[in-house]
């Protein structure tokens, strides 16, 4: 990854995390990493355990940034959550994965968005 790159993924970061607590996430942790992946961001909304993924694009050339989780990034994610949830004894909460997308305009104005519920923690993922 260039340097470029990883800049453009931390400046997401962080304009996701001012969002996210606008909207009245408390963030609990940025960038938790274990030895199966890294989620960039757990925070609660309200008594829901949310991991949230933050995709940034500089324009829709290659798709919008929601739609941008393949099936297999969403398996790691979800091994992540799992161990996440047990190492923190948080088996028995609600939990969800949320995506923030975050999109460059025409104006050059940076468009941030959420989508709640984004994807299931399927039964051939859990333990």
């Amino acid at each position: 990854m260039t340097p470029r790159k990883i800049e453009l993924g931390q400046e997401g970061e962080e304009l996701a995390a001012a969002f996210l607590k606008n909207q009245g996430y408390k963030i609990q942790e940025r960038n938790f990493k274990n030895n199966l992946g890294e989620i960039d961001i757990v925070a609660w909304d309200v008594d829901t355990l949310c991991f949230i993924e933050v995709k940034r694009r500089t324009s829709e050339l290659y798709g919008t940034p929601l739609y941008a989780i393949s099936k297999s990034k969403q398996h790691k994610l979800s091994q992540v959550a799992l161990s996440y949830l047990k190492y923190h004894h948080l088996m028995n909460i609600k939990s969800r994965f949320d995506i923030v997308s975050i999109i460059r305009n025409d104006q050059g104005e940076e468009c941030v968005d959420v989508l709640k519920d984004a994807f299931d923690l399927s039964s051939p993922y859990s333990y």
